[in-house]
């Protein structure tokens, strides 16, 4: 099919009009018409640490965005596909295509285009790491750069303008890619540079996060949650609207890319995505309500002649009240920046507080 929509800037306004070729992967049998999926997805912590380190030593940091990036990577396997609609031939119209590069659509299609990337930029001396394969690191004597690949938008970070340049250079031989500038909005996330370092926020997505939920009008809230015992999986009724309450959920979740502060409200609401109660709403809304005060909160990263990693954890004991689980959290620091956290409850019930919060130290030093 082909689809076509208004493709807008990183501020909303209208940019142009766009058309693209996508083919119906939902047909795709696995292990016949396609075998092992990937998806190029850098993850938040990664992405977090780069740009503290980034910050730290005054690199530039620089975003680029590649153009029909699937179209770039070259299919193993063999699929036909109709003829597209608008350019089939009139002698022949029964006839099919051969594809032979990843179609958008495409169970493959990412990752052909990453086998595609990764393979070029070890030609030019990048090395993918080994906790991100996202993440590829360059290392020329004083020379440093990383590169982070979110699908088909990238993060460069250079330590000189010059490296910058030359591996620009080497990029756009290869590849339709576009040099955005310097980093200012990536993946719905605000950057914006200040006299302490970087701001990341995602203010934009919260204020369409209340939209969704009709609050556009609510009073703000103090707190995201309130000081009392976690909430059953049954108290109160089941909701009637169980899909608007998993599209919110699921909405603020990538949220806490830039609010640690309501990591552990979120969690909280997600554990009961599969069956929603009245006392679930509520929680949510109190999120919500809570966003509506801070939408002007966000992530500081500022220069840091430390580097050490420090983590600070904690848990409870047998809190969840129906399964008698722990529910443990972490955050990590690189130097004076915040890098990662989370909340989440234990796979195991612990039989004492001691182990309770064992799992938790464990979790966080994994």
């Amino acid at each position: 099919m082909w689809i076509f929509r208004h493709k807008t800037r990183s501020d909303g306004t209208f940019e142009r009009y766009k058309a693209r070729l996508v083919g119906d992967g939902r047909a795709q049998p696995l292990g016949i018409d396609c075998h092992e999926t990937f998806s190029p997805v850098v993850k938040p912590a990664t992405i977090r640490t780069v740009l503290s380190i980034a910050v730290s030593n005054h690199w530039s940091i620089h975003q680029l965005d590649v153009k029909n990036a699937f179209l770039h990577g070259h299919l193993s396997e063999t699929i036909y596909m109709h003829q597209p609609l608008g350019f089939r031939d009139p002698k022949y119209p029964n006839h099919v295509c051969l594809l032979k590069r990843s179609l958008y659509g495409l169970k493959q299609a990412p990752r052909a285009w990453y086998q595609r990337f990764a393979d070029f930029v070890s030609t030019i001396e990048f090395i993918h790491s080994k906790c991100d394969h996202s993440l590829f690191v360059y290392r020329d004597g004083n020379q440093t750069a990383y590169l982070l690949l979110y699908v088909d938008d990238i993060i460069l970070v250079t330590s000189s303008d010059s490296l910058r340049t030359s591996l620009l250079a080497l990029l756009g031989k290869e590849f339709a890619m576009k040099d955005l500038g310097k980093l200012n909005s990536f993946l719905g996330i605000s950057v914006s540079r200040t006299k302490e370092g970087l701001f990341l926020t995602q203010q934009a997505y919260a204020k369409d996060i209340i939209a969704r939920a009709g609050m556009l009008h609510c009073n703000p809230s103090a707190t995201p949650v309130d000081t009392l015992g976690k909430q059953s999986a049954t108290l109160g009724v089941p909701y009637s609207k169980p899909t608007l309450y998993r599209s919110l959920a699921s909405a603020l979740q990538y949220l806490t890319f830039t609010r640690p502060d309501i990591s552990y409200a979120v969690q909280q609401i997600c554990l009961h995505m599969h069956a929603p109660y009245t006392s679930h709403v509520h929680a949510l809304k109190r999120i919500i309500r809570y966003l509506q005060g801070t939408l002007s909160m966000g992530l500081h990263f500022t220069p840091s002649s430390s580097r050490d990693l420090v983590s600070f954890t904690d848990a409870d004991w047998a809190g969840c009240p129906d399964t008698r689980r722990s529910t443990s959290g972490y955050c990590v620091y690189l130097g004076d920046n915040l890098i990662s956290w989370s909340s989440k409850r234990q796979h195991i019930v612990s039989r004492s507080s001691a182990e309770a919060e064992y799992c938790g130290v464990a979790n966080v030093v994994a």
